[in-house]
């Protein structure tokens, strides 16, 4: 007995979702389209992050699994080393255990002093402040940037297009 497998794809997002499941499923995939939440989108974000990450990870199967089974397997490694080994930039480049754990407080506070020993060992090294160790305290896949930021760049764009 084959089994199907089916995924369900975001509306907004379907043909894209379509393209790339297809020759990842290979022939035993069921496609089927359903709204996401009206209210709160949040979350889509960070599931096309992860996906992004997975789909680019050496590991990353070339040819269709064989059966469900084997797709779990494998992602559910995919998971273990994204969780528990992968250090994510945006907490400090922390797995994201030892951030839930807390751990990742006197791990950054370890790498403040080691960065600082470093420097004042070989100050001819560094051009500058060494990297910031800070905890990071809320974590936004794509943060709004400040208005002046936003208004100088658009200034820079204006100031391009003249030049040109």
């Amino acid at each position: 007995i084959t089994r199907t497998l089916q995924l369900i794809c975001g509306v907004k997002r379907a043909k894209s979702c379509l393209r790339t499941a297809q020759p990842i499923a290979g022939r035993n995939i069921s496609l089927a389209a359903t709204y996401y939440g009206i209210c709160d989108q949040s979350h889509i974000p960070f599931s096309e992050s992860i996906f992004k990450t997975m789909k680019y990870r050496p590991a990353y199967p070339q040819r269709p699994f064989e059966n469900l089974l084997a797709a779990r397997q494998w992602v559910g490694t995919f998971v273990h080393w994204y969780n528990e080994e992968h250090r994510h930039s945006a907490i400090g480049f922390v797995t994201p255990a030892q951030r839930h754990a807390g751990l990742d407080i006197a791990l950054l506070s370890r790498r403040i002093e080691v960065y600082e020993a470093a420097k004042a060992r070989r100050p001819e090294r560094w051009s500058g402040a060494t990297r910031n160790w800070q905890p990071v305290l809320v974590v936004h896949l794509n943060p709004e940037k400040p208005t002046t930021e936003v208004v100088m760049k658009q200034e820079k764009n204006r100031e391009l297009k003249k030049a040109a």
